[in-house]
């Protein structure tokens, strides 16, 4: 039963690609009804990622046009407007729809935001929650049960709605690239969600944490764990990489950046190394010199989201501590435009996070 429900609700809705005239706040959003199997919860925060922003612009580009507008599945398009946008939600539980135990009505959640579409952990044909379908940038939001996760922490719903797209998509990226304990990881644009949640994850594994970080972070990049950062923009990337580790080889690059960057990463890395991406924030198209990746035994991998099991060692991980949340700024709703132009201009660390009004 809903009853306790309103019929409509605030929501910021992305109406078409474009700049930030194509995100509308509303006050008369039909509120959704929890089909069966699903929850409806009122959300009490949502973070902020990049592809929020990319979807917005349609800059993810095609395999034949990389300056195309498109959005981000490259094969089979589930995006249509008006769509909410926001995959980094927590909330609490307050109806059910048919199948679901009701005594699910009060948990506290963290939404897993990832449509997997399969049963299997191949990601091939995943999809997420505020593209195929809407997501958290409103007051309430409908998702299947199985996605809604209650999270043991004393955590704030702020802090808690900081992890969860930035650090699996980081997870997920380790895990792909096999980051061992005792190795070095080399992580670009460390100081974004993506960015410092990995320096994070990659101490959760033993493993040692190199940050690439603008001017003015370096402080922060080593409260959160890094060993040493490279401050990006100031001299040759690869001798100050060398200058800052001295002489350890590089076993992984995590690299949010892309663009110029790119074939100095590549140096940068010991033979037979591995390279991660999740992002091309300095520009998606690259020049790659092959003799690099085949002379030096290389290993390329791109990556996006996480699979289930990377979601639930997300969990542990901030049930046992070993990541804590980074909030760069707390946003209400109603100043949504505000809030995704600071997160654009990235003069924050961490998370930017939205909570209705």
């Amino acid at each position: 039963m809903m009853h306790s429900v309103p019929k409509t609700m605030t929501a910021v809705l992305l109406t078409g690609h474009g700049g930030l005239e194509k995100l509308v706040y509303s006050r008369d959003v039909p509120v959704p009804a929890p089909a069966a199997g699903e929850v409806l919860i009122k959300v009490t925060a949502c973070g902020m990622n990049n592809t929020d922003v990319w979807v917005r612009e349609g800059a993810y580009g095609t395999e034949d046009d990389p300056s195309a507008v498109s959005t981000w599945r490259r094969h089979g398009n589930t995006l249509t407007f008006p769509r909410i946008q926001g995959t980094d939600t927590v909330g609490h539980i307050v109806a059910v729809g048919e199948g679901v135990d009701r005594a699910r009505i009060g948990e506290r959640v963290m939404v897993d935001f990832s449509i997997y579409n399969r049963d299997d952990d191949s990601l091939a044909d995943i999809d997420y929650m505020g593209h195929g379908r809407d997501g958290g940038y409103a007051e309430y939001m409908a998702l299947p049960a199985e996605n809604a996760h209650v999270v043991a922490t004393d955590l704030t719903d702020v802090e808690l709605a900081t992890f969860c797209c930035a650090y699996l998509t980081g997870e997920r990226m380790l895990e792909r690239a096999r980051l061992a304990a005792g190795e070095t990881v080399l992580v670009t644009g460390a100081s974004g969600g993506v960015g410092s949640a990995i320096v994070q994850l990659a101490r959760a594994r033993g493993a040692v944490p190199i940050a690439v970080a603008g001017p003015g972070k370096e402080e922060a990049m080593l409260d959160i764990g890094a060993q040493a950062v490279v401050t990006r923009g100031q001299g040759d990337l690869a001798e100050a990489v060398e200058a800052a580790i001295g002489g350890r080889p590089i076993d992984v690059v995590a690299d949010l950046v892309g663009g110029p960057l790119f074939n100095d990463l590549l140096k940068i890395l010991r033979p037979e190394g591995r390279y991660t991406t999740a992002g091309a924030i300095a520009g998606p198209v690259v020049q790659l010199d092959l003799r690099t990746m085949y002379l030096k035994q290389l290993e390329l991998h791109g990556s996006s989201q996480g699979s289930r099991a990377d979601f639930c060692r997300l969990v542990r991980y901030i049930e046992e501590r070993k990541i804590r949340p980074l909030v760069g700024g707390v946003y209400p709703l109603s100043e949504f435009h505000r809030a995704q132009t600071d997160f654009m201009a990235k003069n924050f660390v961490g998370k930017l996070v939205v909570v209705p009004d």
